[in-house]
């Protein structure tokens, strides 16, 4: 499901959760209301309350905030109702048991352009936990099992208590229902490259009524949702796949991904107009901060704004440049995931190529019995992944003459474990035709000579 957010109107709407908590709220909406009054802004609150049968309706009613009734089940769905209700900017999100301060809204307010998400964490330096302590115990193993599996740079994955800022759901596809909601919300905006932020609050447990959130259940749908998410986390689908890979703690991918970079990056000229067809969320990219990236994925251009700001999501085969406007062009594992045998992505690269400028391109060679076994081996151990992907299949052969007619001279090669091959070309001027004899300009390279 995805969130589908009206106009902003307001600056903040403060999103209060509630199910059977009639009496905390007929405490916790005036402090809520005297908190947001101090900040100088335009807000709203909104009570998604799962059909309570204690008075919700009646107490938020008369407290002046808006009732809504969500009657699908589930905590998850009253988030996703209030995102969608919220008429803000910014959402925030805290419990309706008293667990969260009133006086802290300001302290999140104020960090709200440091981060798409503010957590209020209980577990960073600063922060303090009045829990029993099987819970709090049980409560840090979770959530630094997930912070660490899924690699997600916070420690408290489990917090209710945020600031969102709500542009993030508009390309965010949720599948949980209940409290785990918390942690795919995370890991699915920190994949898109949102920015996530703790601040360090002092948490007291509900002061009355019964938790709704069961310890034993509640860890096992955690559990649950570690395993649909560590395959998700994992996959190429996921916008910092490649980035992960650089520092991958499979062996093999990390020396994969580190040595690709090193050939790139040797081969490309230093700080000339350059672009990155297909770039990805690369490191390559990363350390080319002046080269424009171009990539179909929104999702990976999203990530990749951390770093770089020139991105552009185009299709390569129709690239949105001019003629000859670049001295370098490089693209890696890209046209072997193309259906393509007229090479058209390789005649865009040419086209937006100056004269004199360098092509790096590179792609799995086929006719390597170590590539081969390779993408055997990575489609067993890892289905789903590249390997499934690639529907173009290149040699050295094939790719050299691919370059060469196109009027290129070979200046290089290097191969990755010799399965993954790597061109550095660079792109001669157009031959000038004399009457006289052969045009002029026509390298060995073009003759047919080979080059090593």
């Amino acid at each position: 499901m995805r969130i589908k957010p009206k106009r902003n109107t307001l600056d903040l709407s403060v999103v209060l959760p509630s199910l059977n908590e009639a009496p905390n709220l007929y405490r916790l909406i005036p402090e809520v209301k005297e908190a947001l009054s101090g900040l100088g802004i335009q807000w709203e609150i909104l009570v998604v309350d799962g059909d309570s049968p204690d008075g919700t309706r009646a107490v938020a009613e008369n407290a002046g905030v808006r009732y809504i009734l969500e009657e699908r089940k589930g905590y998850g769905m009253a988030i996703v109702r209030g995102m969608e209700e919220a008429n803000s900017e910014f959402v925030l999100t805290m419990d309706a048991d008293l667990s969260h301060p009133t006086e802290f809204i300001k302290s999140m307010w104020e960090q709200r352009e440091k981060g798409d998400i503010v957590i209020a964490s209980r577990y960073v330096p600063g922060a303090h936990a009045d829990q029993p302590f099987f819970r709090l115990l049980l409560s840090k193993v979770l959530n630094t099992f997930f912070a660490y599996g899924l690699s997600i740079p916070a420690k408290d994955l489990s917090s209710g208590f945020r600031l969102y800022h709500r542009n993030i759901f508009e390309r965010i596809d949720l599948e949980f229902t209940n409290f785990v909601i918390l942690i795919e919300l995370l890991l699915k905006a920190f994949g898109r490259g949102q920015r996530i932020v703790e601040v360090p609050f002092h948490y007291k447990p509900r002061q009355t009524g019964i938790s709704h959130a069961r310890i034993f259940s509640f860890g096992i749908d955690y559990l649950r949702l570690f395993r649909r998410m560590w395959r998700l986390r994992n996959s190429v689908e996921f916008p910092d796949y490649d980035a992960r890979a650089f520092n991958s703690r499979i062996w093999l991918q990390k020396y994969w991904q580190r040595k690709r970079h090193e050939i790139i990056m040797r081969f490309t000229p230093a700080v000339v107009s350059t672009v990155d067809v297909g770039c990805g969320s690369s490191r390559i990219l990363s350390d080319l901060p002046h080269a424009i990236g171009v990539d179909m994925r929104h999702d990976k251009l999203a990530y990749m704004r951390k770093s770089n700001k020139l991105l552009i999501q185009s299709n390569g085969m129709v690239l949105p440049f001019k003629d000859e406007q670049f001295e370098c062009a490089i693209s890696s594992e890209v046209i072997e995931h193309i259906p393509d045998e007229d090479g058209k992505l390789i005649d865009e690269l040419d086209r937006v190529l100056k004269p004199g400028g360098i092509l790096v391109l590179g792609t799995p060679d086929y006719d390597r019995w170590e590539w081969v076994s390779i993408e055997w081996l990575y489609g067993k151990v890892a289905p789903g992944a590249y390997a499934d992907e690639h529907v173009t299949f290149y040699t050295y052969k094939s790719l050299r003459e691919a370059i060469v007619s196109r009027g290129y001279e070979i200046l290089d090669h290097d191969y990755i474990c010799r399965g993954e091959l790597i061109f550095k070309a660079r792109k001669l001027p157009k031959p000038v035709k004399d009457e006289s004899g052969p045009s002029r300009g026509q390298s060995r390279e073009l003759a047919g000579s080979p080059v090593e």
